[in-house]
């Protein structure tokens, strides 16, 4: 089971997420979605680091994010992201209180807009949760949920 409760200093509210998570999605607009995401902590333990790994379609779209977690200059929990379509993202932590629970999130300029990412805990595991600002407020684009995982070799 995992215990959502804060590490210490201000990036510990991620510690929850260190190790490796998978979301299985059966049925999108695309098909089958499974995502592996590993959270590790790098560089000291002063940063964060996620590979991501989504295989949509059943195989027809691999595609991969690397990203880096931890205090911007400034002292701000920020992240800085990169894809392999060549995109390239820098957020912070963002309030994310209209969500349930314990929610914790950061919020990116993105090309199309802003955008924020989401971890709701949930159980065992957490609901990873992607989201659009319009003008009536937030558009949910992507939500699924991710359970640990023992053998990150699947």
């Amino acid at each position: 089971m995992t215990t959502w409760s804060k590490g210490r200093g201000k990036m510990g509210f991620m510690s929850p997420l260190l190790g490796t998570w998978k979301a299985q999605v059966p049925e999108t607009p695309m098909g089958p979605v499974v995502c592996i995401r590993t959270f590790r902590k790098v560089l000291d333990g002063k940063f964060i680091e996620l590979t991501a790994d989504w295989n949509i379609g059943g195989g027809k779209k691999l595609y991969r994010e690397t990203a880096m977690y931890g205090l911007s200059r400034d002292g701000i929990p920020s992240f800085w992201s990169f894809t392999t379509d060549g995109g390239t993202s820098f957020g912070t932590l963002a309030d994310v209180s209209d969500l349930e629970g314990a929610a914790f999130g950061f919020e990116a300029e993105m090309t199309k807009g802003l955008a924020r990412l989401a971890v709701i805990p949930m159980g065992e595991g957490f609901v990873w949760a992607a989201d659009a600002k319009t003008k009536k407020g937030w558009s949910e684009l992507v939500r699924h949920h991710c359970l640990p995982v023992e053998d990150p070799a699947l």
